[in-house]
């Protein structure tokens, strides 16, 4: 993937997920950031077509209508991009 991809793949040792399979992180700064589980390698290019969107999003968040269908209940957890008081959940 070159330097304007959606997104860069880094390796993780682990997420301490195990009872939800194979999972991914997605982060960038000032934006929320997302754990997701139970994929498999046909997930790739759904989870590709996420990045894209999560990219686009102005705070990271990408609504379960706008993910691929394979994705729309993979979301594990999600972290704020800080941990300070916020006015509402879907900031």
């Amino acid at each position: 993937m070159g330097t304007d991809a959606p997104a860069h793949v880094l390796p993780t040792l682990c997420f301490a997920n195990c009872e939800r399979g194979c999972s991914v992180g997605i982060a960038a700064t000032g934006k929320w950031s997302y754990v997701m589980g139970e994929l498999t390698p046909e997930h790739a290019a759904d989870l590709l077509t996420y990045a894209a969107a999560y990219a686009k999003a102005k705070t990271g968040v990408v609504l379960p209508s706008g993910r691929p269908a394979s994705l729309q209940t993979s979301v594990i957890a999600r972290f704020p991009a800080t941990f300070e008081p916020a006015k509402d959940a879907a900031e």
